[in-house]
């Protein structure tokens, strides 16, 4: 089912919670839906489910209005965050309800509940209660009960929340997978930007209840629409103040006595820094001189923390690369950096390593 949402507005009494929204989901398609608590996630994710309607604006279906269709006529599958089992009934019966409420043959019933016990994994677990399975069992159970009567839309209140850390990235190739093979248009809302860019075809950025940017998760993270979108998918070192940097002369553009001008971001992602030592030659005209302040073993990589004159500065070293200490003298090359002001956005190379003109974005 394709999904176009119109100029929605959402108020609750002189509150504005969801201003002027738009976006599209293409069928088939996995949304995420994602931004901080209280951004206005779940209120779009209710509106479009029918359990909240629109203060003003439209909801198509397929290109039809859907803004006033009841809940039980918009086609939809609803998983909750916490669950939401029928306590008293069995597995089999849990994934069974959808389908007796829609009055389905006694047949067609347990062959669709058999199917979907199969492909969940949950065989041997039919007669079994919620209390007896595991959370990530009682998850798929609620998978299966809200695919069981095939519904044209599946929204997803963050589903994973309640599951330890283990078992939820498990469930995001599982989640992924299951999409492909239903082919079901899914609305997915996470705080976990993480389990988005992994499992999402295109991403919804949410704020103060306006939509930031929609777009792929490498569309998004290469190319963030504003200073907030850039800080909030990825990780990025945020200069407080101006200060001058070999290699982007372009920042004493947007620069005034030492502050950056009005409405004025400057961000550097920690992989666009490079950390050599401080004898590194190449490294002397294009590069900062710094310290290693903090070392952090983050698994894969190694987190450092480094101090460049004014700035402190963060960037990311691999295991297999040398191993810094507090204390250490270094050359960083900052590689890039992104430039968010009211006249346009732009990613500026270093120009001391090489001579690019800026790209807008």
């Amino acid at each position: 089912m394709h999904i176009e949402v119109k100029q929605i507005n959402k108020y609750f009494g002189n509150f504005h919670a969801i201003q002027d929204v738009n976006f599209s989901i293409e069928s088939g398609h996995l949304v995420g839906l994602i931004g901080p608590s209280g951004g206005g996630k779940t209120s779009i994710l209710r509106m479009l489910s029918g359990l909240e309607s629109p203060s003003t604006g439209d909801i198509y279906f397929d290109g039809k209005v859907a803004t006033q269709l009841p809940v039980q006529e918009r086609g939809i599958g609803f998983v909750f965050q916490n669950y939401a089992l029928f306590k008293h009934m069995s597995v089999f019966d849990n994934i069974a309800y959808g389908l007796r409420v829609l009055k389905k043959p006694k047949s067609d019933i347990i062959d669709r509940v058999t199917y979907l016990v199969g492909l969940m994994g949950l065989s041997g677990h039919e007669h079994k209660y919620p209390h007896q399975l595991s959370g990530g069992q009682r998850q798929r159970v609620a998978f299966a009960r809200a695919l069981a009567p095939e519904p044209r839309l599946l929204l997803l209140d963050e589903p994973f929340a309640a599951i330890d850390a283990k078992i939820r990235k498990e469930l995001r190739l599982w989640l992924r997978n299951l999409i492909d093979e239903f082919k079901v248009t899914t609305l997915f809302v996470t705080h976990d930007q993480d389990e988005a860019i992994e499992v999402a075809d295109e991403i919804i950025i949410v704020q103060q209840g306006r939509i930031e940017q929609q777009g792929t998760p490498w569309e998004i993270y290469t190319k963030p629409a504003t200073s907030f979108v850039a800080s909030f998918i990825g990780e990025s070192n945020t200069l407080p103040h101006f200060v001058p940097l070999h290699g982007f002369p372009y920042l004493e553009e947007v620069q005034q006595n030492g502050k950056w001008l009005p409405d004025v971001n400057v961000l550097i992602r920690p992989e666009s820094i490079e950390v050599r030592p401080h004898d590194t030659s190449i490294l002397a005209t294009a590069g900062e001189a710094g310290i290693v302040t903090h070392v952090h073993f983050r698994g894969d990589s190694w987190y450092l923390e480094i101090q460049t004159g004014e700035l402190k500065l963060f960037a990311y070293q691999s295991v297999k690369e040398r191993l810094y200490k507090p204390g250490d003298a270094v050359n960083i090359l900052i590689h890039q950096i992104s430039v968010f002001a009211p006249n346009g956005n732009k990613i500026i190379e270093n120009q001391a390593k090489q001579d690019p003109m800026p790209v807008f974005i």
